[in-house]
């Protein structure tokens, strides 16, 4: 059974930064692509971030790129998300996702976190 443990949320003024992070057992986490997606009120879950497997591709929806930063550690089952130049608009709960193959691409995880509540005040 796949299970994904955010960590990292909280509530930061506009401009600040904040650093999610995962922690997934249950799979072999090398094997797998790993994302963030993200919910705000009222709307519905958004792709933000992938990872491939081994790290060397970084995927990335238009409105957190050059902000956000996806990254893995192989050897410790974590992903993380390092936010920075938070605006209110980013403001929602960040999920942790699992993939299914081995790119982390939009569409392509079949598990996800509980999540964790990002706030950003203006």
């Amino acid at each position: 059974q796949v299970q994904l443990v955010e960590s990292g949320g909280g509530l930061v003024q506009a401009g600040g930064s904040l650093r999610l992070s995962c922690v997934a057992s249950g799979r072999t986490f090398s094997h797998y692509g790993m994302g963030w997606y993200r919910q705000a009120p009222g709307k519905e879950r958004e792709f933000v971030a992938g990872i491939s497997w081994d790290g060397r591709n970084r995927y990335y929806t238009d409105s957190v790129k050059g902000r956000f930063t996806i990254s893995r550690d192989n050897a410790k089952n974590t992903v993380d998300l390092q936010m920075n130049s938070l605006k209110p608009e980013d403001t929602a709960v960040y999920y942790c996702a699992h993939g299914r193959t081995v790119w982390g691409t939009h569409g392509s995880f079949d598990y996800w976190g509980q999540g964790t509540q990002v706030t950003v005040s203006s």
